[in-house]
């Protein structure tokens, strides 16, 4: 990957703003790596719980601390609140550095604009190839900086590799997919009973355990009458971290989430489950075996 050099300077104060996980995730990772420490953090919805169980000293505050004369702020780029958005903006006014780290794939020019205004960051931190090269498309004048995937590293270190002991088990990755695609239902619901309804055609054996696990968003009984009610193929929800619930699958399906790009790297065969009515998948991943390419409609 290319990479532009970052105005950032670690030896200064620089603040920390994030909302969604996938964000959070790369942060801390990146942090914790790095061995360094904002002087503030503002942590709200996913974000508070995986701050608070990686960094039990931090120091969380209510709202920016510009006046803490911080030089920089790294936020997420999550789109389920405007947390992150009105930092970049409040930062911008102030000629503090703004930093954004992309995690995903998806409506990047949504995530800069809020009511009718579009803020963008001073420099873009991304950790992947297909990630740069969207950002150097949608964004040709912005500072792209290339770092390691921090998180990923840690993720797969955990991971067990597939071997003979290796239980039957196929692990559903839910997440909102923020669009009923014409169709009066969550995009979610309707992925999750489609991959059901096709189950039989993917070729694992009959005997397979589902195990669904819920995006860090959702709220824990969100599923629970979806389930209920599913039919010939019984799904319990996975319990215990995202590490160990990979770790004790062969398989794994979902719609788009980064997860999967995990599952792929470990070696497991992963399946997409987004229908054929649904837009096109927003992960670039060439190994995801797309169901509806699979059987005829």
């Amino acid at each position: 990957m290319a990479s532009f050099v970052t105005n950032f300077d670690s030896t200064l104060p620089f603040g920390v703003v994030c909302h969604d996980a996938g964000g959070t995730n790369q942060i801390v990772a990146m942090l914790k790596k790095l061995y360094l420490k904002p002087a503030w953090v503002v942590a709200e919805g996913p974000a508070a719980e995986i701050w608070a169980n990686n960094f039990h000293n931090s120091n969380f505050a209510d709202s920016f601390l510009w006046n803490k004369n911080v030089s920089a702020v790294i936020t997420g780029t999550g789109w389920a609140s405007d947390l992150e958005h009105r930092a970049r903006s409040e930062a911008c006014q102030l000629g503090i550095l703004t930093i954004a780290v992309m995690d995903h794939w998806t409506n990047y020019k949504m995530r800069f604009f809020r009511n009718g205004k579009e803020v963008l960051p001073d420099e873009f931190w991304v950790v992947d190839d297909y990630a740069e090269e969207k950002i150097r498309y949608f964004f040709p004048h912005k500072s792209v900086l290339s770092i390691p995937d921090y998180y990923a590293e840690r993720e797969l270190a955990k991971l067990n590799p597939i071997n003979k002991d290796t239980p039957d088990v196929l692990l559903y990755l839910a997440e909102p997919m923020r669009s009923d695609w014409g169709k009066g239902e969550p995009g979610e619901f309707q992925a999750l009973r489609y991959f059901l309804d096709r189950l039989p055609f993917i070729g694992i054996p009959p005997n397979t355990k589902i195990c669904l696990r819920l995006h860090p968003s959702e709220n824990p009984d969100k599923y629970d009458r979806f389930l209920h009610s599913s039919g010939d193929f019984p799904v319990r929800k996975a319990l215990g971290s995202l590490s160990e619930n990979l770790s004790d699958c062969r398989w794994v399906a979902g719609c788009q989430t980064y997860a999967m790009t995990l599952a792929l790297r470990s070696g497991r065969k992963v399946f997409g489950s987004l229908p054929p009515w649904a837009p096109p998948c927003a992960l670039p991943h060439q190994n995801i075996i797309h169901i509806k390419n699979l059987i005829a409609e």
